[in-house]
């Protein structure tokens, strides 16, 4: 069959388990992709196709003696290279950590791996993944398919060029201020952040996470279609011990009403006509999918949520980032660091005790809100995404991308999970909305998801745009 990596994940696992494809002919097809167009982004930028022809030739072996391949089965995806994947360096876009390589599976990869899916390569991050804009010293820039000249995102900027470009069929990334929903969001695909404990975690190669990233940090599935990222989040979320925060929470919840709250700027946020314009517009897709949909202006507090977001994930070891960040050399990491020193510095024990206690009453605000929504709408963003490396420009320049990414930052600090859905493209450039809901109801986010996506998406997957 002519472009296999063109189908979605859905129909190819089916195709698969039907013996319709074999999966080393998807795998075959994915790696041939990957020669073709990863020289003009650098998304994938580790990866061993006698390992990825192994594991296909695995899947078809278990299909023929009648075993129950998984979800994905043959499915090609790619890891984000921050996550811990056996024989392979956790790397996180440092040259500090090339040498750190996993003896074992993170637990994403392990419900990846048994879920059937084939792993064709490691996806790039800035260093450290602290950025919006996808590019270290030891890997390279990573490009955007769309537009060269606006950034990918980031951190999982490789993972949504990677899935844009038709580099595997799903995407895995981590997201602990945006960091899946706006590579999705910049590179016009899909990308969910799933509520902290529903995908097990854990990098056995690395110490501990301080408090901060355990609360707030999760992986999750980029993809080109909801009902892919739908399929993903079913075969990441599986149980794994070694995460105790894992929740075994259902992957369907009660029925709720199709009732939509449409707020056009969070937290007072600033937004382009483009960019509210999309929000508008994904509010009349779901009026045409038969949602109840209402524009609100007072939401409990969203710009609070976010400064605190900052400190818990940049304040806590932040001398020690700085240090790392020192011997590394990175300048977009220490840009980032100095950018935010004065907000590092104030967390001391009762401010941190502060952030804890604050966010109960802020989790406890939005529940009640989504007693009476089912959905939220929101810009992912306040503006289109960014001009390549804008963040270096100087600090109005800076503090201008943080600001825009507001509505990113904050949802981690209050714990619910989000949808980015991408919705059409101004120019070159992509656009969307956010997706939020309550406490493990990604359901709901992707029902409301699949009914925005309806009315029109970018074309995906594409092939790269030169400058």
């Amino acid at each position: 069959m002519k472009d296999i990596w063109r189908l979605s994940a859905t129909d190819l696992a089916s195709q698969i388990r039907s013996r319709k494809i074999s999966a080393k002919e998807a795998a075959t097809a994915a790696l041939a992709r990957l020669d073709a167009v990863n020289p003009a982004i650098n998304a994938v930028v580790d990866h061993r196709p006698e390992e990825t022809l192994a594991q296909a030739e695995a899947i078809d072996t278990a299909i023929a003696k009648g075993e129950d391949a998984g979800l994905l089965a043959g499915v090609p995806i790619t890891v984000k290279v921050n996550v811990d994947q056996a024989g392979f360096a956790t790397t996180n876009g440092v040259g500090l950590q090339r040498d750190l390589v996993a003896q074992f599976n993170n637990p994403v990869v392990d419900n990846l791996r048994k879920a059937g899916a084939v792993i064709v390569g490691r996806t790039n991050t800035p260093a450290f993944s602290y950025r919006w804009f996808t590019t270290n010293l030891l890997h390279g820039e990573t490009k955007n398919p769309r537009d060269p000249a606006i950034t990918p995102g980031g951190s999982s900027g490789g993972a949504a060029a990677a899935v844009t470009a038709g580099i595997g069929h799903i995407a895995h990334g981590t997201d602990i201020a945006g960091s899946i929903r706006y590579p999705a969001y910049a590179c016009g695909v899909h990308g969910l952040r799933p509520t902290v404990g529903r995908i097990p975690a854990f990098n056995a190669s690395l110490p501990e996470r301080s408090i901060g990233g355990q609360i707030t940090a999760v992986s999750g599935p980029l993809a080109r279609t909801v009902g892919d990222l739908r399929l993903a989040l079913a075969a990441m979320s599986q149980r794994d011990p070694r995460d105790p925060w894992w929740v075994p929470a259902p992957l369907e919840g009660p029925a709720a009403p199709r009732r939509a709250a449409l707020c056009l700027r969070p937290g007072g946020l600033e937004t382009t006509k483009e960019v509210s314009a999309a929000v508008a517009d994904a509010g009349k897709r779901l009026e045409r999918a038969g949602w109840t949909v209402e524009e609100v202006t007072d939401i409990p507090p969203f710009e609070e949520a976010a400064e605190w977001q900052i400190k818990l994930w940049l304040a806590d070891g932040y001398d020690a980032m700085v240090d790392a960040a020192k011997r590394e050399g990175d300048p977009g990491a220490l840009t980032v660091l100095r950018g935010h020193e004065k907000t590092a510095r104030s967390l001391d024990f009762a401010t941190f005790s502060k952030a804890l206690t604050r966010r109960a009453t802020l989790v406890r605000d939005w529940q009640l809100f989504f007693e009476k929504y089912a959905v939220i709408v929101m810009p992912p963003c306040g503006e289109l995404p960014f001009p390549w490396q804008l963040d270096l420009k100087d600090d109005a320049s800076f503090a201008r991308v943080w600001r825009a990414q507001m509505p990113q930052i904050a949802l981690p600090f209050i714990g619910m999970p989000g949808l980015t859905v991408s919705t059409g493209l101004v120019g070159r450039s992509p656009v969307g909305v956010q997706i939020v809901a309550g406490r493990y109801r990604e359901d709901l986010c992707l029902s409301a998801g699949e009914a925005i996506e309806a009315g029109g998406t970018p074309p995906s997957p594409i092939d790269p745009i030169s400058a």
